[in-house]
């Protein structure tokens, strides 16, 4: 059967079901469904919007609340998006994320072209968060504070020294982002969010001391892990062990950018073992008490970042182009149907 056509035939099968949408279901175990919300599609589709109601408790910008875009210069700020989801979150009943305060990509040339000082870069970091969190002070459920901190080489003193605010401020940036963060809204849960730090290896031991370090003073509440992954991902030991871990810190786990990319083009078996990886993830954040929420990095192949980013490989995500649900819709409803042992929330 050709992918076209399995979707096709899972539509049928779905169809029903999908009325009522997976958002239902995840409301039912009062669990956080969520995905990233893309502003083209979002401004000119009515269906995606549509479905983006549907399916979900949870939404984040991929773009628009990020550096470059929200803050473009030095003494502008450019809130038409982001003041467009944060009112479609109020007016559907949804959470939304903010996603990201501060990160190494995606900056304006006004700060990395600069020459700013220590101090001044401090004032810009100080400003640009209280500015953004101050405006949705109270409407933001969690905010990613820092993303992707960590060296990938998990070196010992676990910095990424290329960041521009390491070069510009020192170590230190982590903890200043998160004392201003904190103050600006203290209502708002505070994440940590990272790359390839699901597992317990070297960088999520580097991930686990740098948040060891900020919760001690209370600056922290929950740890992100991206999960961009291809269809050998397979939930294992590590990840149990490196989630329990987390729980024993108090802090909770949101799977914040989750897609299951395939080499393309796609076969029906391909697509089974997709649905499965999806399952899996679902099941696993599901029996785990302090995993909060799954956030899909977008619901539609049309819109995915993944072509762009990975050659030859696409997709990743739970619908198809033309919004047909994918055998990985399935998985994820059956997961959410069925009762977790374990489940505490």
């Amino acid at each position: 059967m050709q992918p076209k056509l399995l979707s096709l035939v899972c539509t049928v099968f779905l169809g029903l079901l999908v009325d009522d949408g997976l958002r239902s279901l995840a409301e039912a175990r009062e669990f956080r469904l969520g995905t990233a919300v893309s502003m083209m599609p979002f401004r000119r589709d009515d269906q995606y919007k549509a479905i983006l109601a549907r399916e979900f408790n949870v939404i984040v910008g991929e773009n628009c609340f990020k550096f470059d875009a929200i803050h473009p210069q030095r003494d502008r700020y450019e809130f038409r998006d982001a003041d467009a989801l944060v009112e479609f979150a109020s007016a559907n009943k949804m959470k939304i994320r903010g996603h990201t305060l501060i990160w190494h990509n995606q900056l304006p040339e006004w700060l990395k072209e600069g020459n700013l000082t220590r101090d001044e870069a401090i004032a810009a970091l100080t400003n640009h968060i209280e500015t953004v969190m101050g405006r949705y002070k109270g409407k933001i459920w969690a905010w990613d504070v820092v993303n992707e901190a960590i060296d990938q080489a998990g070196d010992p003193q676990h910095f990424r020294e290329d960041s521009f605010w390491y070069k510009a401020i020192g170590p230190e940036y982590v903890t200043i982002a998160f004392e201003v963060a904190r103050k600006a809204d203290p209502g708002a849960r505070l994440y940590y969010n990272d790359f390839d730090n699901e597992a317990k290896d070297e960088k999520s031991d580097a991930v686990y001391r740098l948040v060891s370090e900020l919760n001690q003073r209370k600056l922290v509440d929950g740890v992100g892990w991206q999960m961009h992954i291809s269809n050998a991902f397979k939930i294992g030991k590590e990840h149990r062990d490196n989630i329990r871990r987390l729980a024993a810190l108090g802090l909770e786990v949101s799977i914040t950018e989750l897609d299951v990319r395939l080499k393309l083009p796609a076969n029906r078996d391909a697509l089974a073992k997709q649905a499965r990886t999806y399952g899996d993830v679902m099941r696993f954040c599901l029996s785990e008490p302090n995993c909060k929420a799954i956030v899909l990095w977008g619901f539609t192949d049309m819109y995915s970042w993944v072509p762009q980013t990975f050659r030859g490989e696409g997709d990743a995500l739970i619908f198809d182009r033309d919004y047909a649900p994918k055998p990985a819709y399935g998985a994820i409803r059956e997961s959410l149907s069925k009762l977790t042992p374990g489940l505490s929330r």
